[in-house]
């Protein structure tokens, strides 16, 4: 298993585009990926979960993967996050 905490840097922030593409990214990978915000965790394959943490700019997540390709999924999904717009 492979975690991360991170800090949003997608303006603005994982709300219904972006969210729709994040979990588009994840469902490229075949290990589980999970997002945390404020002890709350969710599938991160999920676009309702992902909707469900109303993530803002610049608020912290964490992301945990677990699988074959974790370190991969881990690694795309975190620059897709911290990448300023």
């Amino acid at each position: 298993m492979v975690e991360r905490e991170l800090t949003v840097k997608i303006d603005p922030g994982l709300q219904a585009r972006p969210a729709a593409k994040f979990v588009q990214e994840a469902n490229r990978f075949s290990s589980e990926i999970f997002l945390e915000k404020g002890g709350k965790q969710v599938n991160a394959k999920s676009i309702m979960g992902v909707m469900s943490l109303a993530i803002g700019m610049n608020e912290v997540v964490g992301i945990q993967a677990d699988g074959p390709d974790e370190d991969e999924a881990i690694e795309k999904l975190s620059q897709f996050i911290t990448a300023e717009s």
